[in-house]
C-alpha cells in the first residue's frame, strides 16, 4: 500500500479525528508534491490512485480537483491574495495549497460552498494542524461570502487580465499573441488549455490495427490513420500493457505521419532526441513493416529515458549520446528527427504544472540547445537527406526563428514545403511550408514542424 495512504489510515484510526475525505486528501498530496517537490502530475497521480482503492467516481473527482487546481492556481492565488493578511509568498506552503484546493472547489466545480469549505478544513486539520486549519477556514469563508468575484480585472491591461482570468503567466500570454496576432484567438487558446483532455492512443504498425482496437471498444480519431481513444484509463487497456499500442497525442502522430511521407527504400533513419520513445516507437514499427531494408536508430542523452526507448523499439538500436556532438556518432543518415527539448507551451492542457515551471530564462537556454541540435544534425546528414525539426511549442523563438536562423547559417539546406508532400492530413500546414497545430483549432497539442533538405 502507498505509504502516504497507509499513514492516513493509521492516523485516522488512532486519532478518530480529523476525518479528511480521501479524494481531497489525495488531491492535496498531489498538489503538494508537484508544487513543493517537483513531481510530475501525470506520473504521480496514477500511483496515488492505484493504491487508494477508491471507486471510479471518486478517482474522477480527485483527478478533476488536483489537475484543475494545478492549472488554475494562478487565478486562485489572485483571489486568495484579496483576503490574506500578508503576501502569499510569506504564507505557509501547506496553507497556500489547501486554500488553492478550496477555492477550486468553490469557483470551478459543482461542490456546494459549505462542503468545499468544511471538507478542505478537515484535510487542513490532518496535514497542518488545528491552528492552520482555522486560518484556512477563515480565508475560504471570506471567499464564499464575496462569491470570489474578480470583476475588477476587466479594467486591467489585456495581457494582465487574461493572465489572471485564464491562469497563465503573462510571458506565455504575450508569446501566444505574437503568434496569433488576435486577442480573441488568444483567449480561445487559453481557454482550451484549461480543459481536461482525454488521452489519444496510437496503433503501432505490425503490432496492432484499428480494426482490432475497435473490436476492443476503441474509437478511431477522424483524420488520424492509426489514432484512437478508449473509454477507460489507457494504462488499464490490454494492448498498452502488451506494448502493442502507445499513448500519444494526435499532434505527435501527425508529425510522424508527415515525416514518413518522405520515406524511400533503403534509408538510414535517426531519432536524435528519442526519449521517452513515443515518436521513436511509431517510426520504428512503421519502417520495420513498410521498409524492412531500412535502418532506424534512436539516440537519447539520458540513460534512464534511453531505457524507456528500448522498451518500445529494438534494444540494440538505441544509442546514449549527447546529440549536440556529431563526433559521438559513427554514421551518416538520410532522415533525422529532432524532437527538440522545448518550453512545452503546446501541451499545457495535458501537463497542468508545466505553465508554472518554465520562464524566459529557460526559453533562452532551450533556444541555444535547439540551435546546437540542428547544427549537429546537419553534420550527420547525407546529401539529399532531410531533417524534421519538431517542437511541442508555438513560441516564435523556438519555431520560425529557428527556421530562419538555420537556413541562414546553412546555405545548402532548403525548406521542404509541407504542401509538396502526399499527406493524408494537411492540418496545420502554413503558407510558408511549415506546420503549426493549435489546441483550440485542432484539438491537439500545439506541435510545430519544419522539414529541411540538404542539396547535393
Amino acid at each position: 500500500m502507498n505509504s502516504f495512504v497507509a499513514l492516513v489510515i493509521e492516523r485516522i484510526c488512532i486519532l478518530g479525528k480529523p476525518k479528511p475525505n480521501q479524494s481531497r486528501l489525495i488531491a492535496y498530496e498531489l498538489v503538494s508534491q508537484v508544487n513543493r517537490q517537483g513531481a510530475y502530475a501525470n506520473l504521480r497521480l496514477p500511483e496515488l490512485l492505484s493504491n487508494s482503492k477508491m471507486e471510479q467516481s471518486n478517482r474522477a473527482f480527485t483527478t478533476e480537483l488536483a489537475y484543475g487546481t494545478l492549472r488554475m492556481q494562478g487565478k486562485h492565488d489572485y483571489i486568495a491574495s484579496k483576503y490574506l493578511d500578508r503576501s502569499i509568498d510569506e504564507v505557509d506552503p501547506k496553507i497556500v495549497d489547501l486554500i488553492r484546493i478550496g477555492i477550486h472547489q468553490i469557483t470551478q466545480m459543482r461542490v456546494p460552498n459549505h462542503a468545499a469549505v468544511s471538507e478542505t478544513v478537515e484535510v487542513a486539520k490532518f496535514v497542518a494542524g488545528e491552528s492552520k486549519a482555522s486560518y484556512v477556514n477563515a480565508i475560504l469563508r471570506k471567499v464564499t461570502s464575496e462569491e470570489a468575484s474578480i470583476s475588477e480585472i476587466q479594467d486591467l491591461p489585456v495581457i494582465q487580465r487574461l493572465s489572471i482570468e485564464y491562469s497563465h503567466p503573462e510571458w506565455i500570454v504575450s508569446s501566444f499573441y505574437d503568434c496569433l496576432k488576435d486577442w480573441q484567438e488568444v483567449e480561445e487558446l487559453l481557454g482550451s488549455n484549461n480543459l481536461p483532455a482525454a488521452p489519444d492512443l496510437v496503433c503501432w504498425p505490425g503490432k496492432s490495427t484499428i480494426n482490432e482496437i475497435e473490436s476492443l471498444g476503441g474509437v478511431k480519431i477522424p483524420g488520424i490513420p492509426n489514432g484512437f481513444n478508449v473509454p477507460i484509463i489507457p494504462s488499464e487497456f490490454p494492448p498498452v500493457l502488451e506494448r502493442r499500442v502507445g499513448v500519444q497525442d494526435r499532434g505527435s502522430q501527425l508529425v510522424v505521419e508527415n515525416f514518413l511521407a518522405t520515406a524511400e527504400n533503403n534509408q538510414k533513419w535517426l531519432d536524435l532526441c528519442a526519449g521517452p520513445g513515443g515518436k521513436a516507437a511509431y517510426l520504428y514499427n512503421w519502417i520495420k513493416v513498410n521498409h524492412p531494408e531500412s535502418k532506424f536508430i534512436s539516440n537519447e542523452i539520458n540513460p534512464t529515458r534511453a531505457e524507456l526507448v528500448k522498451r518500445v523499439t529494438n534494444n540494440n538500436d538505441v544509442l546514449v549520446n549527447d546529440g549536440t556532438k556529431p563526433d559521438n556518432f559513427l554514421d551518416k543518415y538520410d532522415r533525422i528527427l529532432i524532437d527538440a527539448p522545448c518550453t512545452g507551451l503546446g501541451a499545457l492542457r495535458r501537463r497542468p504544472e508545466a505553465r508554472w515551471r518554465k520562464s524566459v530564462v529557460n526559453l533562452k537556454e532551450l533556444v541555444a540547445l535547439q540551435r546546437n541540435l540542428l547544427s549537429s544534425a546537419y553534420s550527420l546528414l547525407n546529401p539529399s537527406g532531410m531533417i524534421a525539426y519538431v517542437t511541442c511549442s508555438p513560441h516564435l523563438a523556438e519555431t520560425k526563428g529557428q527556421v530562419i536562423d538555420f537556413l541562414g547559417s546553412h546555405p545548402d539546406m532548403k525548406l521542404v514545403p509541407m504542401q509538396s508532400l502526399m499527406l493524408e492530413n494537411k492540418s496545420g500546414v502554413q503558407e510558408d511550408g511549415t506546420m503549426q497545430l493549435w489546441t483550440h483549432k485542432n484539438q491537439s497539442d500545439a506541435m510545430f514542424m519544419a522539414l529541411f533538405k540538404k542539396e547535393v
